[in-house]
């Protein structure tokens, strides 16, 4: 485990503010074109008197916009974390804990990060249920949200969420979104009554919910049996539909007969549908989007001057702004709307066509980007872009 970069119990602050960090504390705004999932929330919310509750999907199922409309709507106060690949380290993943503690009561864990500068080889499981012990003074209900799970591995990592999820006081409601199954002891938490589990056939847009999101939230106009096409192409997955509206918007595709043709193009791909509507998409983008789109696929998280070095050129928070209108899978991660993320699926759809199309440019995109941030003090990331770039 490595404790050489964490900050002393008074910088904890300053490690919530930083620019990157606080994008970690940061609950994702519902858009305009949201679908009401009144059947999803309602679980959600009958899972309040558990332990725990599990929202596992693969990509692109909308695992965060349910869980940020929650939140949204609910009365008690919601606290977000986004975890990431870091949290590996269970030192980095109990700052980034205290972190969101801190948000659900000031003053929290001070003792904890004490120890972790003090210790070598700290007892993390322990301090893990320390700082859970914590919170039994809230004075009413919190909403924890611990989103991207799947990014922690690791048996030791596992071992300290678990820690800290097991004695966490009733009044602390822990939401749980990933891919896949998390190593907890769920049999036993099922037995007891204590998880509520959302899984993607429950997440899969119905074809109300599909009709409901292609033709009032992008404003499509289709027909019910291109809907029902759609729908059943998709089998409700979300990021499928959306890479088909966007397809579909116009003016790309104005006429009748221009949508009947790409329906049917939907319907009869061979290959994964999701390639097809990713390169449908691609294709009707300016070239100058196209390009922006490809060039800044290699980043975990935009900003204007960092998209601007990287592709050499000004503009980024223009066209930032633009794919952010658009809803082109960009998602806020601040109130000033100065920092972004991709969806990952779309980055990894992104990145696997900039591999294909510029492969040569790959090292040279990612070695501006760990430029700019080795220029800001973002040691991280810069290593790792440099490391990218070879």
């Amino acid at each position: 485990m490595n404790t050489d970069f964490l900050p002393a119990a008074s910088e904890l602050g300053a490690l919530q503010q930083d620019s990157l960090q606080g994008t970690r504390l940061f609950v994702p705004p519902v858009r305009g074109n949201h679908v009401a999932r009144t059947r999803l929330l309602e679980r959600l919310n009958g899972g309040l008197g558990g332990r725990l509750i599990l929202v596992s999907a693969p990509s692109g199922f909308g695992k965060t916009t349910l869980l940020s409309a929650w939140a949204a709507a609910g009365p008690r106060p919601a606290v977000w974390l986004s975890l990431d690949k870091d949290d590996s380290d269970p030192a980095v993943l109990l700052v980034h804990l205290v972190a969101a503690c801190r948000a659900l009561q000031p003053g929290t864990g001070a003792a904890l990060l004490e120890a972790l500068q003090m210790s070598p080889e700290p007892a993390v499981e322990a301090l893990a249920a320390s700082l859970a012990g914590e919170l039994a003074a809230l004075p009413g209900d919190r909403l924890l949200v611990l989103d991207n799970a799947h990014h922690i591995d690791g048996p030791d990592a596992h071992r300290t969420l678990a820690a800290f999820l097991a004695p966490l006081p009733p009044r602390v409601h822990v939401a749980l979104a990933r891919r896949g199954e998390p190593p907890f002891p769920l049999d036993d938490w099922r037995h007891d009554g204590d998880l509520v589990e959302i899984r993607a056939d429950e997440l899969r847009f119905t074809l109300a919910e599909a009709n409901a999101f292609l033709n009032q939230g992008m404003r499509l106009a289709l027909e019910p049996e291109a809907v029902a096409l759609l729908a059943a192409r998709t089998e409700g997955w979300i990021a499928a539909l959306q890479l088909a509206a966007l397809a579909l918007q116009p003016p790309a595709r104005s006429g009748r007969a221009d949508v009947a043709q790409f329906i049917q193009g939907c319907a009869g791909q061979d290959c994964f549908i999701l390639d097809y509507l990713a390169a449908q998409t691609l294709a009707r983008q300016p070239e100058r989007v196209r390009a922006f789109l490809l060039q800044t696929s290699i980043l975990k998280q935009l900003c204007g001057p960092l998209c601007e070095a990287v592709m050499g050129e000004p503009g980024g928070q223009a066209l930032l702004e633009l794919l952010d209108r658009l809803s082109m899978f960009l998602m806020p991660l601040d109130e000033e709307r100065r920092w972004f993320r991709y969806h990952p699926l779309f980055a990894d759809l992104l990145c696997a066509q900039l591999d294909a199309t510029w492969p040569e440019q790959v090292p040279l995109l990612q070695g501006r980007a760990a430029e700019w941030y080795a220029a800001q003090g973002f040691a991280r990331e810069a290593a790792r872009h440099a490391a990218l770039a070879g």
